[in-house]
């Protein structure tokens, strides 16, 4: 990573942990076996496979047959959600997820709108929290599966997962979660969560991009989203990407390992932070829940600023912040789920996401909220709205 770059935008990549790049080594070299080849250096792939099956699966309170690997929290999400609901539509054709939901599940439900599927989109509070007594008054005779993220990409609010999970056993719904944002930070045991399908993506906690898990709890059937060769017990075709499974493993057995202690001092650098940026810029306002929110998100609002200008004097400074999901960074549309919360579109437009990593420290968030302050300060002074105003205030 650059040296001089203060990198606060863990939320859509993390820096690699050196061990996990490490365990990788040998299956980018000389162990490049086919897992599927039946002689010494394919079975060498196939065994290193398995024992991070095993691994991820201890992680999760899962068993190995229960995990499936994929090329990441995108083709995770996409399998869950069209898998079930064309596995079980003799049964029902209706969907529940939320408003704020990331692309990978929204658009995915959009196309199964198209085939005739009727998917429930509900609402969130201004914190970003589904009401858990909507969503049951939601359900229906014909509901088939729920999809609610574990934790927001953008405000970081976390959704009640486990009251939600409760609700469907109780009524033999499946309930599938984009827990992206949420492995390696916050606890995740499949079983008393009562989860049925779970996504997670490695490049999240300090693996590599491009590989990804899909938990399947056992007994739950899904179609296939791809059609090919046998692999993964002939649930999801494709030559396994080897290295990448071994660094997803070690990442989330490192991350997991050390979250309670890392969290914990995140805490505390955000909470600080927000403090100081809303004493420090006036009219501020937070975005996600005050305390129900990843350890490291901090998500503000800047009033009379755009947050596009935001993010590009801040990287002139070699500080890398961002104004939400990575993966709509270039559209200039504000937000879906701040305007979700109902945040009104001027604010929304002003949003700036910046989200803390294990590495972070005091010292570089100093230097950021620092840099933050004198650039939202000097964008005000050239907008007239703001200047007007001030005038007024006077």
């Amino acid at each position: 990573m650059n040296q001089g770059l203060i990198y606060l935008d863990h939320a859509a990549t993390s820096p690699m942990h050196p061990e996990a790049l490490e365990a990788m080594l040998p299956y980018l070299t000389s162990a490049f076996g086919n897992p599927s080849s039946v002689y010494d250096i394919g079975r060498e792939s196939k065994n290193a496979i398995e024992l991070a099956r095993e691994s991820v699966a201890s992680e999760l309170g899962a068993d190995i047959r229960e995990i499936f690997f994929t090329s990441g929290g995108t083709e995770a999400d996409n399998w869950a959600i069209l898998g079930a609901a064309r596995q079980n539509a003799t049964k029902g054709k209706h969907i529940i997820t939320s408003s704020v939901e990331h692309q990978a599940v929204l658009y995915t439900c959009e196309q199964l709108e198209q085939e005739g599927f009727e998917v429930t989109y509900l609402p969130v509070d201004q914190y970003g929290l589904i009401d858990v007594a909507q969503l049951a008054q939601a359900l229906r005779e014909d509901t088939i599966l729920i999809s609610i993220m574990f934790a927001n990409n953008e405000v970081g609010t976390i959704q009640p997962i486990e009251e939600i999970g409760r609700i469907a056993k109780e009524r033999g719904i499946l309930f599938h979660t984009d827990a992206v944002q949420a492995a390696g930070t916050l606890d995740i045991d499949v079983k008393r969560l009562n989860l049925d399908l779970l996504s997670l993506s490695g490049h999240k906690f300090g693996g590599p991009k491009g590989v990804g898990v899909l938990y399947v709890r056992k007994g739950v059937k899904l179609s296939k989203l791809m059609n090919g060769g046998h692999q993964e017990r002939n649930k999801r075709p494709g030559t396994e990407n080897v290295a990448g499974i071994v660094g997803l493993a070690k990442a989330l057995e490192i991350t997991s390992g050390r979250r309670q202690i890392v969290d914990a001092r995140v805490t505390g650098l955000r909470n600080r932070a927000i403090e100081k940026i809303l004493a420090s810029s006036q009219g501020s306002i937070l975005n996600g829940h005050p305390t129900r929110r990843l350890p490291g998100n901090i998500n503000i609002s800047f009033p009379f600023v755009e947050a596009e200008s935001i993010i590009i004097l801040m990287d002139r400074k070699g500080l890398a912040v961002s104004s939400g999901s990575a993966c709509t960074s270039g559209s200039f549309e504000p937000s879906h789920v701040l305007l979700a919360m109902g945040v009104p579109h001027e604010l929304a437009h002003g949003a700036i996401r910046m989200t803390l990593g294990a590495d972070t420290t005091q010292q570089q968030l100093d230097i950021a909220l620092e840099a933050l302050t004198d650039i939202v300060s000097q964008l005000r002074t050239k907008s007239p709205l703001h200047q007007q105003i001030m005038k007024n205030i006077e």
